[in-house]
């Protein structure tokens, strides 16, 4: 009689197959991104990105509320000022954009965690993360400025501070700027490790922030490398964050599982603008399911590693969550 392993027996019928899953997606791992723009009654769409907008103030309210309802327990903030100058001002202004998202958010939802992108681009002129200096993007003058960005978010309300610039040093800058205000208790989601990816593009639109000269790759990573994930992912755990970012996600999923693997913090993986817009495209077109293919893509990123996932598909997906249990 032949001999060998019945593998299909634990595959039979839909709940033995839930029995023995060995990954889920809960709400709690979603993450949703917020564009909120200047101006008054903007609901602006973006072209690249179908069913995301940037919304005015005056509307975020609608916008929250459909989050909290959906039962989402985090967003992150993206700012688009008025008026952008060469360092960024708008990012650390009191009154800025975010700053004023984060007020009127906390003052309504104060259990919804809120957390703010640290960063200048949305807010130069230029576009760069950072402060430029004769064509260059010159590190420890950006990481002052980065530093009064992360303690006006963290004056405002913000409960976590997520600085994305890439500059060398960023956590150790933003942190001891924190403690000194007495925010020791607000935590860094790091962008540990951001590679300079051409899965931005549409985000760029979103966040009108498409440098002007240039491109980032003397401060993002070279998608090639993998060692060098790990040493800047190593340097901000040194330095004090609390959460590990990797961007992008989806042609990393070995950075994910590495990081996991070597570090003993929440890995979060950020289901970056790009990879959003591929499956908006195909769904339009009919080439695939969209639901499927969206919840097998964040249940690959949750399998490989991350706990937590940043994704304009969590509004969906919080959807999905409640009409079955398959995931």
């Amino acid at each position: 009689m032949l001999n060998f392993a019945r593998h299909r027996r634990l595959r039979h019928t839909a709940n033995l197959r839930a029995m023995v899953r060995e990954t889920r997606l809960h709400k709690e791992d979603l993450i949703y991104p917020i564009f909120v723009v200047e101006g008054e009654n903007q609901k602006n769409p973006v072209q690249s990105m179908p069913g995301v907008f940037q919304v005015s103030l005056d509307l975020l309210n609608e916008e929250i509320e459909e989050v909290v309802k959906l039962g989402i327990k985090s967003v992150i903030l993206f700012g688009i000022p008025h008026e952008k100058d060469e360092v960024g001002s708008g990012a650390y202004h009191d009154h800025g954009i975010v700053q004023r998202a984060i007020a009127q958010i906390k003052q309504r939802h104060s259990d919804l965690v809120v957390i703010a992108d640290t960063c200048l681009c949305e807010y130069t002129d230029h576009g760069h993360c950072g402060v430029v200096e004769n064509g260059q993007i010159v590190n420890d003058a950006s990481l002052k400025l980065l530093a009064k960005t992360a303690v006006s978010q963290a004056k405002a309300g913000a409960d976590i501070i997520a600085p994305s610039n890439m500059m060398d040093g960023f956590v150790a800058a933003i942190r001891e700027a924190l403690d000194e205000e007495g925010f020791v208790h607000i935590p860094i989601m790091s962008y540990a490790v951001k590679y300079a990816s051409a899965f931005y593009g549409p985000f760029r639109e979103a966040a009108e922030s498409t440098p002007k000269f240039g491109d980032r790759k003397t401060y993002q990573m070279d998608p090639a490398n993998r060692l060098e994930a790990l040493r800047e992912a190593e340097a901000d755990v040194e330095q004090g964050c609390d959460f590990l970012i990797v961007k992008p996600a989806l042609s990393y999923l070995d950075i994910v599982r590495d990081v996991k693997n070597h570090f003993n913090l929440p890995v979060v993986a950020y289901n970056v603008s790009g990879e959003y817009s591929m499956i908006k495209a195909a769904a339009e077109n009919g080439w695939i399911d969209e639901k499927g293919t969206v919840l097998e893509m964040l249940t690959s990123m949750k399998r490989a590693g991350a706990d937590l996932m940043i994704t304009y598909h969590a509004k969906d997906v919080a959807r999905w969550l409640d009409e079955q249990s398959d995931y």
